[in-house]
């Protein structure tokens, strides 16, 4: 398998923060994803290899096992595990001694050993006894799955097809963007009768042009007439879950923001709980005012304590 540089497909440094990591991915997937480039076999080699670095970056686990063992980082078990038992054998006084070392520097003697497992190469009685002996679990498969708010706002079913397979499985409300959720053991078969692998389901949430997402909180923006503001009243917000009445206090500002609990987004596997939803009051100043009205606004001008 070639050498593919996970941190150079994000655009990330090796000490990128998993926040860097989780950003740099979202940008890139918006701009690489299949729907916006229907017809471009490049972007979509490269939308697939971006899924795949952000799999393994955004894993802190799978993240070290990269930075140590490279392209080979998904048989660290068996590396490991082969110095194990030859601790073993060593500490129980036997001179049998293996073909790779157990004290490898990093980035050393990984490939040799990698190659002799897994490459074809010979490597001996120990090569040999691990093919035979040691379970490879299958290929993980990856797939992206497009979504709009309202679709993630309740729990609902979906139906993907990854290799030619359909499957049916349940997304949980309040799935964010760039999200990825794992099922296990819908991934390729294993060896030597180990387990199958998993598959990782990618979400992209569509924006919604209506309120701004953070996490399970909303924010909207919500104009009212000058003399509701001034004066006080109500006023109807429209939210994902339907209208709701809002109060709006006397000598209200322009961009004043009130928080209405329990409105937002539901939370992600928590039942029953949900975010919130932060209302900012847009004080519309009247134009075209009629004679009377600047009459009125004249007069109250006058009034003004100074």
């Amino acid at each position: 398998m070639d050498y593919i540089d996970y941190y150079k497909v994000l655009g990330v440094d090796k000490k990128a923060s998993q926040k860097d990591i989780k950003k740099a991915y979202r940008k890139l997937a918006r701009k690489l994803h299949p729907d916006i480039n229907p017809d471009d076999e490049v972007a979509k080699k490269k939308f697939q290899q971006l899924n795949e670095a952000n799999e393994v970056l955004s894993d802190p686990e799978k993240r070290a096992k990269y930075d140590k063992y490279g392209k080979d980082w998904e048989h660290s078990d068996v590396f490991e595990e082969a110095q194990r038992r030859q601790q073993q054998q060593q500490q129980g006084g036997n001179s049998y001694q293996t073909h790779y070392s157990s004290n490898f520097g990093e980035g050393e003697d990984f490939s040799d050993f990698f190659e002799a497992m897994f490459g074809g190469r010979g490597g001996g009685r120990t090569g040999g006894f691990h093919r035979q002996n040691v379970k490879y679990k299958g290929e993980d498969f990856h797939a992206t799955l497009q979504l709009t708010d309202n679709d993630v706002f309740v729990e609902q079913k979906q139906i993907v097809e990854v290799n030619g397979k359909k499957l049916r499985f349940t997304i949980p409300a309040g799935v964010e963007d760039g999200q990825i959720i794992k099922i296990s053991g819908q991934g390729g078969p294993g060896m030597n009768g180990g387990p199958k692998g998993d598959l990782y389901i990618t979400f992209h949430i569509l924006p919604n042009p209506n309120f701004k997402r953070v996490g399970a909180d909303i924010y909207i923006y919500k104009k009212i007439d000058l003399y509701t503001a001034v004066l006080g009243g109500e006023t109807i917000v429209e939210t994902i879950s339907g209208k709701i009445k809002l109060k709006v206090k006397e000598g209200t500002q322009n961009n004043t923001k009130v928080r209405v609990r329990g409105k937002g987004f539901p939370k992600y596997k928590q039942k029953d709980v949900s975010g919130d939803l932060f209302v900012t009051f847009e004080v519309e100043i009247p134009t075209k005012l009629t004679d009377k009205e600047k009459e009125l606004f004249t007069e109250l001008s006058k009034q003004k304590v100074a």
